[in-house]
C-alpha cells in the first residue's frame, strides 16, 4: 500500500522532475550562489552588454551557463529570451551562438511542456479558454500536432508560453512535440540570434539586419492574412 504510488507512471514522472529541478537549482546554487539573482536580472534586463561581460566572466564554461541559463527562462516561459539569444550570438559568433540557443531553447519548451502537462494542465487549461484563436490551435494540434507545432515555433518573437501550453493540454504525443520543436525553433532562433546581433552591431550590418526585418515582418503578414482567411 506505502509503494503503489511506485507503480503509477504519472506520479513516478513528478516525483523524478521535481527531485531533478530541485538537484538542478542546488548544483547551479553551488557552482555560483549569484547566479540566480545576477543572469536572471541581466537577461530580462535587456541589458545586452551587461549579460555578455558577465557571461564571459566563466572562461570555458561559458557555453554551459548560458544554455543552462537558457533552458531555465524558457522552462518558466515567463520571460522572453531574445537579449541572451543577442548575447550568445555576440559571445560565440552565429554558427554557434545559433546552435546554443537552439538546442537550449528546444530544451526548455520541452522541460516547461512536462511541468504543465504533469502539474499545471488546469492553469494551461485556463489560459486557453480565454482565446477563441487559441481554441481554434488546440482543436487542428489534436489531429495534425507535429506540423501545427512545428509550423507556429518557426514564426519568430512569438510567446513562447502559449505555444507551450497549447501543446500541453492537447492530445499531441510528447515524441511529436519534441520532434516539432527541433523542427521549428530552428528558423525562429536563428532570426532572433542574428536579428540581435546586428542591432548591437548596426553599423557592420545594417543591410543585412533591414532584410532580416523585412523578412519576419512579411512572416507575420502572410500568417496573419492565412490565419484571418481560415477563420472565415
Amino acid at each position: 500500500m506505502k509503494k503503489d504510488w511506485l507503480k503509477n507512471p504519472d506520479v513516478c514522472a513528478k516525483v523524478t522532475a521535481a527531485v531533478l529541478l530541485v538537484a538542478l537549482f542546488l548544483g547551479i546554487h553551488f557552482f555560483a550562489d549569484d547566479f540566480f539573482n545576477k543572469t536572471f536580472t541581466l537577461a530580462i534586463s535587456g541589458n545586452v552588454n551587461g549579460l555578455v561581460e558577465y557571461l564571459r566572466s566563466f572562461g570555458p564554461w561559458a557555453i554551459l551557463i548560458s544554455f543552462v541559463l537558457d533552458v531555465l527562462i524558457n522552462a518558466g516561459s515567463v520571460f522572453p529570451s531574445i537579449f541572451l539569444s543577442t548575447a550568445n550570438g555576440l559571445i560565440f559568433g552565429l554558427p554557434l551562438g545559433i546552435t546554443i540557443s537552439w538546442l537550449a531553447e528546444t530544451t526548455g519548451v520541452v522541460v516547461s511542456f512536462y511541468l504543465m502537462r504533469f502539474f499545471f494542465r488546469d492553469t494551461a487549461q485556463k489560459l486557453i479558454e480565454k482565446s477563441n484563436s487559441l481554441k481554434s490551435i488546440d482543436e487542428a494540434s489534436s489531429k495534425h500536432g507535429l506540423e501545427w507545432m512545428a509550423f507556429a515555433r518557426a514564426l519568430p518573437y512569438f510567446p513562447s508560453g502559449i505555444l507551450t501550453a497549447v501543446g500541453a493540454v492537447s492530445s499531441m504525443s510528447a515524441r511529436d512535440y519534441i520532434i516539432a520543436n527541433l523542427i521549428g525553433k530552428f528558423p525562429s532562433t536563428a532570426l532572433e540570434v542574428v536579428i540581435g546581433h546586428d542591432v548591437v552591431n548596426f553599423q557592420e550590418h545594417s543591410q543585412r539586419l533591414t532584410i532580416l526585418i523585412l523578412v519576419v515582418g512579411a512572416i507575420f503578414l502572410a500568417y496573419k492574412k492565412w490565419f484571418y482567411k481560415k477563420e472565415k
